[in-house]
């Protein structure tokens, strides 16, 4: 019996930092493979912004080959400006995908944390360190959007329900 492996891509969306994180899994046990942020400027124009973040989300899907895309879903935000800007840079995400093959999964945060924890109400802290010990790593990831990537493809990893493609 041939034991599945499959290379997640786990994506925190944002228009100032993307969280991006790919976890390997095969068979149950997943390991770390990298992770990393794209950062934009908040002085330039929008477009630019979506721009920058589609040309280096390709490049990863290009350079790393995951076999899924996993990314959390939005939720709930006070300020309307900031949910409809962050909605484009999931189009922007999503497309991405799509032009690279890609399957296309979304998890809500309560999703996230019910996969990583049991709690789908645990602190940010608490995932961030499940994160750490689930992939064996020595530190906290960093930036927070990074580690959010991961807790994201890892809850793919454990539930992989979603399929939005």
């Amino acid at each position: 019996m041939q034991i599945k492996k499959e290379i997640i891509l786990g994506i925190d969306p944002g228009t100032a930092s993307v969280g991006w994180g790919l976890v390997e899994k095969v068979g149950k046990e997943c390991q770390l493979v990298d992770y990393g942020c794209i950062r934009t400027k908040p002085d330039k124009k929008l477009s630019l912004r979506l721009l920058e973040i589609f040309d280096a989300l390709s490049d990863i899907i290009k350079k790393k080959r995951p076999d899924i895309v996993a990314v959390e879903q939005l939720f709930f935000f006070k300020n309307s400006k900031t949910a409809m800007a962050v909605g484009q840079a999931r189009g922007v995400i999503l497309l991405a995908a799509e032009i690279g093959k890609k399957e296309f999964y979304e998890y809500t945060p309560l999703q996230v944390k019910q996969a990583i924890s049991g709690y789908g109400r645990a602190e940010k802290k608490q995932i961030q360190n499940l994160v750490k010990e689930l992939l064996n790593m020595k530190e906290i990831p960093k930036p927070d959007d990074a580690a959010d990537a991961l807790a994201v493809a890892l809850c793919h990893a454990y539930t992989n329900q979603k399929l939005i493609r």
